[in-house]
């Protein structure tokens, strides 16, 4: 399992903890984790989820008066070796 897979997974279960539903998700260059927040989460609950989302890559909340407020992470995958860039048929 990618190492990125890895982290937003643990991510999420450390979140879950706290008692916020998550969601993880693969895209092209990263992995996604993102929880609902609900209004009524204590002061110690935020100190962990800030905790917790710190070991991402990028962290933010996302808050609308419709739509609530969703908290998000990123992992970034690994990027290849300088090396491996330009592919198998790169020339130097």
């Amino acid at each position: 399992m990618p190492a990125s897979r890895v982290s937003a997974e643990a991510i999420a279960a450390r979140l879950s903890v706290v008692g916020l539903t998550t969601r993880v998700e693969e895209r092209d260059r990263c992995m996604s984790v993102e929880a609902e927040v609900p209004e009524s989460l204590s002061a110690e609950s935020w100190r962990e989820v800030l905790e917790v989302v710190a070991e991402a890559d990028r962290f933010g909340l996302h808050a609308t008066s419709l739509n609530g407020r969703t908290l998000w992470a990123v992992v970034r995958k690994a990027v290849p070796p300088k090396s491996d860039a330009g592919g198998p048929s790169y020339q130097r």
